[in-house]
């Protein structure tokens, strides 16, 4: 795959990528207005946002979990990936490809982002708005070629940074090494309705897949369900890292646009108002439940991007000066392996941080002699 920049891997997270989306209003292709969006750290028009929808995780494929979320536009399907994983349905490589965005992924570590672009691109929802900027770009690469379209998202800073903006403080970086074939690699991919047929978007893939048509007075989560149960148990028992999200309407949104409604039938004196009234109330309180939501989602992600590491080296190099480190690396032989495993691997790291100022100290004290004495010798 392409490099176009390093893409980092990102958390499946519902949080993560509810903040990803509004992220995505950023201007792809000029400047602008801008403002300070403090989820991200990054700027941001707000006419540019995108609006009107949300992610939220699905814990089984049980039809009555999916009824508080609708409208549901798509879904975020995590697995493991195989080589020899057959699609179900047909390839589109006909003229349909020239309405629906598909766009080949040509880099490492972007499914997860290239999955809900699949989504927000492809969905008509009135609830949905993509604001002018990532309308501007769909429509700047709707006549690509798939490969192009890839090759042109790759290649967007602003959606590479936003979506790097989330990756996770390491404390020590690693040389890289290229996965082996016995490495497990995991994936995303997209369901979703399209002009009334069932579509997977899967950048591994040429085309989207096509699987079939979408019976009238049928919803589309009653035919992609049993898709995603016969995938699933391709696997073996042992097997549970799978990981649903839906794209949904922004519940906010759609509790208010409820209060509006009965507010205006209040106003018209046609119906009883106590339990008008007592529905507002409700209706209030559910708001307020995803406000607190969205606001613990912001919380959560400064927490994942933020630097501990200063913190803890300087502690450690405390517990060291004064003795106490060696003793607290004794008394957990006794803990679990992996607690006695991080005290020990970061008293090591402290070591060998110790040692490299101590070399550097030594070269710089070196390299002041040396020039001293050359000094001395000009002046002779």
């Amino acid at each position: 795959m392409s490099g176009a920049g390093e893409w980092c891997l990102i958390e499946s997270d519902p949080g993560v990528f509810t903040e990803l989306i509004k992220g995505f209003g950023l201007h792809l292709l000029g400047p602008s207005s801008w403002q300070h969006d403090i989820a991200h750290g990054i700027r941001v028009n707000s006419d540019a946002c995108v609006k009107g929808v949300q992610v939220e995780e699905l814990w089984s494929l049980d039809p009555e979990n999916f009824e508080n979320l609708r409208p549901i536009h798509g879904l975020i399907f995590l697995f493991k990936w195989k080589a020899d994983d057959e699609p179900q349905g047909s390839l589109v490589m006909d003229n349909r490809l020239d309405k629906i965005f598909f766009a080949k992924q040509v880099i490492n570590n972007a499914c997860a982002t290239q999955a809900i672009l699949s989504i927000l691109l492809n969905c008509s929802h009135p609830n949905l708005e993509l604001g002018k900027d990532l309308t501007t770009f769909k429509e700047f690469v709707m006549t690509f070629d798939p490969a192009t379209k890839g090759l042109s998202l790759s290649n967007s800073n602003v959606i590479r940074s936003v979506h790097n903006s989330f990756a996770r403080q390491q404390m020590f970086e690693f040389d890289q090494k290229a996965a082996s074939k016995d490495d497990d690699v995991y994936h995303f991919v997209s369901y979703m309705p399209i002009e009334g047929r069932l579509y997977e978007l899967d950048g591994l893939k040429e085309g989207p897949i096509d699987h079939g048509q979408i019976p009238t007075e049928t919803d589309w989560l009653d035919v992609v369900r049993p898709i995603l149960e016969k995938r699933i148990q391709k696997y073996s028992a042992d097997e549970i890292h799978f990981n649903l999200m839906a794209v949904m309407s922004d519940r906010r949104s759609k509790y208010q646009k409820r209060i509006d409604e009965i507010n205006q039938l209040i106003q018209s004196g046609t119906m009883e108002t106590d339990d008008l009234h007592s529905e507002i109330s409700k209706l209030e309180l559910l708001i307020k439940d995803e406000q607190n939501k969205m606001d613990r989602y912001k919380v959560e992600n400064i927490r994942r991007k933020h630097n501990y590491l200063p913190f803890i080296m300087e502690m450690l190099k405390i517990l060291a000066q004064e003795g106490k480190l060696v003793n607290l690396v004794e008394k957990v032989n006794g803990k679990p392996k992996a607690v006695q495993q991080a005290l020990v691997y970061m008293w090591n790291a402290v070591l060998k941080a110790k040692e490299k100022a101590a070399s550097r100290k030594e070269a710089a004290s070196k390299r002041d002699t040396a020039e001293s004495k050359e000094v001395k010798m000009e002046a002779k």
